[in-house]
């Protein structure tokens, strides 16, 4: 359903050529909401606003949605939606299989690659943001009809595996015996070896020659490590309620054959040529190129990449390719985008996209690590918060205060400034949603019918409240197209402090005959639509608090 200050802002346009960049309204007095296009257009037209403002008024038709324009001080116009209007637009939702969120016109098929932990290493901090950003995108595109294969690209694969499976043998282990915990400290033991042990790193070095050749030993060890590493990994996922399957899994490994094609295509058609003894591509506008082989013969990040890519587009039939991956990796994926166009692995229609987002701090502003500088594990960060509040509480704490700020931005890791459930929080979100359970549970004990119909809008602060009802579907379409999460915390952070102010000053239970059976349908659509918009976050609604 398209906003009301949508419906709008296309009339205006039409009529003057020009955003009118409507705005909400400073006081009651004003309307619901004001625009100062006939200011703007009094410039260029050489006319007295107000002039401009009562020809725009006598013009503009939008008498089914507004009472009669105002025109206001130097020439804003005042726009005032009808009573009647705001409470048939408030209604829709009630009645709405989609819970208020727009079905895409085009539905698309969108990849999204997202969490993408290493094996063999418990997950950290690091992959708490991508985990949780990927998540909500899932949820949102999902919700709006698109279809969405998440790919979860984990480290399974590479130079850190023959040492793992070297150090396997040399101490004689069973590594199904091992957990995730298990397999990192043998990971640790083996890295130390490593660098103490010239005789262990050239066995290493064989031992990856022997894994990319299939060798049955190695490629049993390696197994058992990749299935460790799932187990663990799937743990952590179900505590922090995302939608990863073990189906998403889409590791390095699987590329593992594509590599060779990729680099004697691309060579193949002069897109690729030898450089220094490596097989690289020159993008135009880089000046260090992508290296597709380098001169031991060897495949790294950047093939493997093309190689997904290609992949994606060619056998997931991708129109639309989202990377979650931090900042620091801008420059990468610009560049491997760059090749792929330029080898035709990236249609023009194909739209891809790297979402990178900044780190997570500690509360004395610098990178959260442990003592000992490394990154914290995740699931050490998750017991933290819950220390603080129930599990679902703290979940809802986390995922907020990530998806809140700009994605690009840094933010801080304060477990009890998080879950506190007053101020622009998760938890605060969550308490809204279960005020309103306790009031339509009050209804039902007093066996007071809800309607599915808003009739009577009578006080400002329902009506602001209604306003923001007809605007959710509008904000989670921009979620879904510019893929910034916040604009939907901070709608419904707005929308749960309209509830606060409609509930303080409009009686529900209190009010009687068509005026309660109206407020209790504003409140059942207000439930709803928080409902759905902490789902799209991720977050838990409850009915108790």
């Amino acid at each position: 359903m398209s906003s009301l200050p949508s419906q709008l802002t296309e009339r205006v346009q039409a009529l003057t050529g020009i955003d009118p960049e409507m705005r909400p309204a400073t006081k009651p007095q004003f309307g619901h909401f004001q625009s100062n296009v006939a200011l703007r257009l009094a410039k260029t037209e050489g006319k007295p606003p107000r002039e401009v403002a009562a020809a725009i008024v006598e013009q503009l038709q939008v008498d089914d949605l507004c009472e009669p324009l105002e025109i206001a001080g130097p020439g804003f116009i005042n726009f005032r939606i009808k009573a009647d209007v705001l409470a048939a637009t408030a209604s829709e939702l009630l009645g709405d299989e989609h819970d208020g969120v727009v079905q895409a016109g085009e539905p698309q098929r969108v990849v999204i690659d997202y969490s993408a932990p290493n094996a063999a290493k418990q997950m950290h901090v690091g992959h708490l943001r991508s985990t949780i950003i990927g998540d909500c995108f899932n949820r949102v595109l999902s919700a709006q009809g698109h279809t969405v294969i998440a790919q979860n690209h984990i480290g399974d694969w590479g130079r850190q595996f023959g040492m793992l499976v070297e150090q396997t043998l040399d101490e004689g282990l069973d590594p199904a015996e091992l957990d995730l915990a298990g397999a990192e400290r043998l990971y640790m033991r083996a890295n130390a070896h490593l660098k103490s042990d010239e005789a262990f790193a050239d066995r290493s070095r064989e031992r990856v020659v022997k894994l990319q050749a299939g060798d049955p030993e190695t490629l049993a060890i390696w197994e058992k490590l990749i299935e460790i590493s799932k187990a663990g990994f799937e743990r952590t996922y179900e505590r922090m309620n995302v939608l990863l399957k073990p189906a998403d899994y889409a590791g390095e490994s699987m590329y593992n054959a594509m590599l060779p094609k990729v680099c004697d295509d691309l060579e193949a058609r002069g897109i690729a040529k030898v450089d220094d003894g490596a097989l690289v591509v020159f993008v135009d506008g880089y000046e260090a190129p992508a290296i597709m082989r380098n001169r031991q013969g060897g495949y790294g990040y950047d093939v493997t990449d093309v190689a997904a890519l290609r992949y994606r587009v060619g056998e997931l039939d991708a129109d639309r390719l989202v990377y979650v991956v931090g900042s620091e990796q801008t420059h990468h994926f610009n560049l491997i985008f760059g090749v792929c166009r330029k080898a035709g692995y990236l249609p023009e229609q194909v739209r891809a996209q790297h979402v990178g987002y900044g780190m997570v701090l500690g509360t004395d502003g610098k990178k959260f690590s442990t003592r000992e500088g490394t990154a914290v594990h995740l699931d050490d960060l998750l017991d933290e918060a819950d220390q603080h509040a129930a599990p679902n509480i703290a979940l809802a704490a986390i995922k907020y205060a990530d998806l809140s700020s700009g994605l690009q931005k840094d933010y801080t890791f304060d477990a009890e400034r998080m879950t506190a459930t007053t101020g622009d929080t998760g938890p605060y979100l969550q308490y809204a949603h279960a005020r309103i359970s306790q009031i339509m549970r009050k209804a039902e004990a007093e066996q007071v019918e809800v309607p599915q119909a808003i009739t009577v809008l009578e006080e400002p602060a329902e009506q602001q409240l209604a306003l923001l009802l007809s605007r959710f579907g509008e904000v989670v379409a921009e979620v879904g197209e510019s893929l910034q999460p916040h604009k939907l915390c901070g709608y419904l952070y707005e929308l749960a402090g309209a509830y606060s102010s409609f509930y303080e000053q409009c009686p529900v239970m209190k009010s009687e005959g068509e005026v309660r059976a109206s407020r209790l349908a504003l409140c059942q659509a207000t439930r709803k639509v928080l409902a759905k918009g902490l789902y799209l976050l991720g977050i838990d609604a409850p009915e108790r608090m």
